[in-house]
């Protein structure tokens, strides 16, 4: 399909601002005509991106507990590439490769938050094997389950939403997008970034140059300090946390900062101060003496964090009713014949319709239910109360998820794992699951 128009190399003046009653926004590209947008060049591209960013994703996941996300690195790879093989009008193209690309890292969070859970159980309970297609379809399935789900709330984020919530990793998107449609090179600035920060890391991680972990036990003071009061600090130097503190912004950095000073300077030396307290009362040992700091971290302090975690996601979940409700009325709701005719000529407005939508959803669940059948092997009963708690976990989540992203431009899919994990450990164990 070939372009009948040239792109435009600015952004509307109310791209970012709340439109004003009968103000219409008008995208950059014409809602109106067909534009080049899925191509074997953007599927070709997004499927590269995706299976690259993954492993970077996993690989982030694993080592700190974090994955980053990725559709800013990939607009800007996406910028340079199109630049590269010259390809005209790209922006549609781009748009495609980044949002395949950039889903690479929160299939893969889902992934590396619980499957390394599995072998460390089979590491403890040879018994217990870990089964590759329990974990493909689970992961395949849950997948479909966040798409159908999500697909109500576009219009009401993307539309009745303009300019009311700021969308901030988007809105860096959009930018790098439309700086590659001026002729911007920020590929470069990416590959010497990823260069300078792989040959960091390879220094100290293959030559031994220097630590990777630096702590206050160096210095006699906060060696000092760690055996006696148990108060540690310490300071990562890796390329990955300092890129990962970059990507997230300051806010976040900050807020994960403020949790580790609070873990490792109040919480730990608390725990240890009540133990002593105890022992002098009762005349007995201050158990948590014999104790480093990180020995008491893992086994108290960081339950506390999950605890939190766990809260957090159940206030995003009651903050997020109000988005819920008006998400479903307005993708189920009656139109006038005006908004019929609107929706048939407007690209930008067409949806799957929610019939289809609603019958995607129940045979997805149907195949929930028999997976859960035959490829679990659990009970009848465990099986239904199986999958009401996927049916509503699931919905909640992508609510939670959708909220996130508009907001603070993050997707909370570590507390939202775990708090998974606690409430389908309760319900499942309730109706007699073991093993």
């Amino acid at each position: 399909m070939e372009n009948k128009y040239q792109e435009q190399t600015d952004l509307p003046e109310n791209a970012y601002r709340e439109l004003e009653p009968g103000e219409e926004y008008k995208p950059v590209m014409p809602s109106e005509r067909s534009i080049m947008e899925i191509t074997p060049w953007s599927i070709g591209m997004g499927l590269l991106m995706a299976v690259i960013f993954s492993a970077a994703a996993a690989y982030s996941g694993l080592k700190i507990g974090q994955v980053f996300e990725a559709a800013i690195p990939i607009s800007i790879i996406a910028v340079g590439a199109s630049a590269a093989f010259r390809k005209k009008n790209a922006l549609g193209q781009n748009v495609i490769i980044q949002s395949i690309g950039a889903s690479s890292g929160v299939i893969v969070a889902g992934a590396v938050f619980t499957i390394p859970g599995l072998y460390i159980l089979q590491a403890k309970y040879p018994e217990m094997q870990v089964n590759f297609w329990q974990i493909f379809f689970s992961s395949l399935l849950g997948g479909f389950l966040g798409i159908l789900f999500l697909i109500p709330f576009r219009k009401y984020f993307v539309k009745d939403m303009h300019g009311k919530l700021p969308f901030p990793e988007a809105t860096a998107t959009t930018e790098i997008l439309m700086t590659g449609e001026k002729g911007g090179n920020q590929a470069k600035l990416l590959v010497i970034s990823g260069l300078i920060g792989g040959l960091f890391d390879f220094c100290f991680s293959a030559f031994r140059l220097w630590s990777e972990e630096i702590t206050t036990r160096i210095i006699p003071l906060g060696e000092t300090l760690a055996t006696k009061f148990k108060m540690v600090l310490k300071f990562n130097v890796s390329a990955l946390i300092f890129s990962f503190g970059y990507l997230v912004g300051l806010r976040f950095a900050l807020i994960i900062t403020v949790g580790s000073l609070l873990s490792w300077l109040v919480l730990i030396p608390l725990v240890n101060e009540i133990g002593a307290l105890t022992a002098t009362a009762g005349g007995g040992i201050n158990p948590f003496a014999a104790m480093s700091a990180e020995q008491i971290f893992a086994a108290y302090v960081r339950p506390i964090g999950i605890g939190a975690i766990a809260m957090a996601g159940i206030i995003g979940i009651i903050k997020s009713s109000g988005v819920i409700g008006s998400a479903f009325k307005l993708a189920v709701g009656k139109k006038d014949k005006n908004a019929v005719a609107e929706t048939d000529t407007k690209r930008t407005q067409r949806d799957l319709k929610m019939s289809f939508v609603m019958l995607f959803l129940f045979l997805t669940l149907v195949a929930v239910f028999i997976f859960l059948l035959l490829g679990v092997k659990v009970t009848l009963v465990q099986a239904i109360v199986s999958l009401l708690a996927i049916t509503v976990i699931s919905f909640l989540f992508t609510t939670v998820a959708a909220n996130a992203i508009a907001i603070v431009g993050t997707n909370p899919v570590s507390g939202m794992t775990l708090m998974t994990l606690i409430l389908s450990s309760v319900i499942l164990v309730s109706v007699g699951l073991s093993g």
